[in-house]
């Protein structure tokens, strides 16, 4: 499945993180790029994060930047859900 239009979800406060997604355009696959305070500790684990909701919901054509300021991993999955399902 493709995201249609260009959506956000969340907030850049503390403790939360900010989605954008939208369409690849002429590309296909996932391109996704993660800005966090927490990088160097928690990079890798908001990746996996976010690709298994990204599998969840079946969306194989997307780019999605992350604006993380130490979300759980609950918040992380509720803003990707948010902005998939305004993105289709």
């Amino acid at each position: 499945m493709k995201i249609l239009r260009q959506t956000r979800a969340g907030s850049l406060e503390s403790n939360d993180l900010m989605v954008v997604m939208k369409p690849m355009g002429d590309k296909e696959g996932i391109k996704l790029e993660i800005n966090s305070i927490v990088q160097n500790q928690y990079g890798d684990r908001i990746r996996e994060v976010v690709m298994e909701v990204l599998k969840q919901n079946g969306i194989t054509d997307a780019y999605i930047m992350i604006q993380d300021r130490g979300a759980l991993d609950c918040t992380i999955k509720a803003r990707v859900e948010t902005a998939i399902k305004r993105g289709l």
